[in-house]
């Protein structure tokens, strides 16, 4: 026999075993609605993930068809997706228990409904007559699962957070070298519309709404202000997983009505020489306006920190929008700078990047794990959502996300990355090894961090 076919493993032997497992009636057939059941459990949506080549498939299939798939017609189904597909079924996306991890998200949302503090902003007219009582949350991980609740599909303005996204494209198009020579990287300490620039005549970073201007100012030069804005828009909906993005008309004419602070930056900005040579201060002004009246949804935003999450792959398109290295530079501003003046709080209290903007919208970013947007309009004293702020406590005091939680081995938070039939299993089986080995200081170490001795492993040892 030819040493190639004794290396050549069984023809569809991945696709048999998930065939198999997924064959709950043994009787050699699967159904569409048994695998859409797996699917939900994990978090994925067939239609809105990387799955959905997988489906149009099944769907081009006579229905009767559909609920009685056979092992040829199943692999060649699941073939254009088959690693992800595979992930699904073993458990091994980035959440293993997203219904778990769903349900607590759930409670979390169900709390923060009560606390009706704050007031929307009142120096724009459109976002002082918003509807006050509006909150919705989407998540999306990294491997495209989901999560919504509430007012996650009703339109808002993004505001501040589109200064993350401006920031990539400057970043992307000019170099990080080019775009720090004319806006900082520290936190200001100060209101976001603060009459104040740092010691060499910058803004200091570009998360601050001077700092927005500059970076603006960056974006596709050269080029008529409709066009600029067109290309950042499809950006947003590369990002959104090509779903529509709209523009508010109205929010841009009230951001114009009252800019005069803006205004004041702005040519402040260039009397220090700050702005790029033959910078255009209407137009820059006005694309700045444009980008923050651009209309988002919850889900929409989700996605696009969940790209961001992602290192600039969209988890659900699979298309790479931003280099890495870009992401990594935003997410360091974000982490410092990204909550007005409540950033260096926010660092120590919830620990992960994270943007909010004054329509009442907060994204927060779990790099390599997931993406988050919460939108409340009523806002505390320095601008962010009362209710965004309360959610992201909340959700680092029950899970295992503050960028420091890996220090504190006793906490009793929920690690959403691991399964926890797996952790429970791993800590026993590891106890009860370290314990027949004779070794004093693992198994110290293990009591000290909460392992309990007397629980059995599947056979009832300890």
């Amino acid at each position: 026999m030819p040493l190639t076919a004794t290396l050549t493993p069984p023809k569809k032997e991945e696709e048999t075993l998930l065939f198999r497992a997924l064959d709950t009636d043994h009787d050699g057939r699967v159904s569409r609605q048994t695998i859409e059941q797996v699917l939900k459990v994990s978090g994925v949506d067939p239609r809105q993930s990387q799955l959905a080549e997988t489906f149009d498939l099944i769907d081009a299939l006579p229905e009767e068809q559909q609920s009685q798939l056979d092992l040829e017609t199943f692999s060649r189904c699941i073939k254009p997706n088959i690693s992800l597909f595979t992930r699904v079924v073993k458990g091994e996306l980035v959440i293993p228990d997203f219904h778990i991890f769903g349900r607590e998200i759930g409670q979390i949302f169900q709390d923060c409904l009560s606390d009706t503090s704050g007031a929307n902003a009142g120096y724009i007219p459109e976002l002082r007559n918003a509807a006050s009582e509006r909150f919705g949350i989407s998540i999306f991980t990294v491997d495209g699962q989901q999560y919504h609740r509430g007012d996650c599909d009703e339109a808002f303005s993004a505001q501040s957070t589109t200064k993350t996204i401006n920031y990539c494209l400057a970043v992307e198009q000019n170099g990080l070298d080019l775009v720090h020579r004319h806006v900082g990287r520290e936190p200001s300490g100060r209101v976001f519309n603060e009459l104040t620039l740092n010691d060499a005549g910058l803004p200091h970073n570009p998360m601050i709404n001077a700092g927005a201007m500059m970076t603006c100012s960056l974006v596709n030069r050269g080029l008529a202000v409709d066009e600029r804005f067109e290309r950042i828009r499809q950006v947003w909906q590369e990002l959104a997983s090509d779903t529509e993005v709209g523009f508010d008309e109205a929010v841009c004419r009230s951001e114009s009505a009252t800019a005069h602070r803006n205004w004041a930056l702005a040519h402040y900005m260039m009397e220090k020489n700050a702005f790029p040579e033959n910078t255009d201060l209407s137009e820059t002004l006005d694309l700045y306006f444009r980008t923050c009246s651009l209309s988002v949804t919850c889900r929409q935003m989700a996605m696009l920190a969940g790209s961001l999450a992602a290192g600039g792959v969209n988890p659900i398109t699979n298309h790479r929008i931003f280099s890495s290295l870009t992401v990594q530079a935003c997410l360091s501003l974000m982490s410092s700078c990204g909550m007005y003046d409540y950033s260096g709080e926010w660092a120590f209290r919830v620990g992960l990047p994270a943007k909010s903007g004054v329509s009442g919208a907060v994204i927060i970013v779990v790099p390599n794990v997931m993406g988050i947007c919460i939108w409340s309009p009523r806002l505390d004293a320095c601008g962010n959502s009362v209710r965004g702020i309360r959610f992201a406590k909340a959700m680092v005091d029950r899970f295992s996300l503050h960028a420091f939680d890996s220090i504190d081995l006793r906490t009793n938070k929920i690690n959403p990355l691991v399964s926890r039939i797996q952790a429970e299993s791993q800590e026993k089986a590891t106890l009860i090894e370290a314990a027949s080995n004779g070794d004093l200081m693992a198994v110290q170490h293990l009591l000290s961090i909460g392992a309990d001795p007397s629980a059995g492993d599947y056979d009832g040892r300890t």
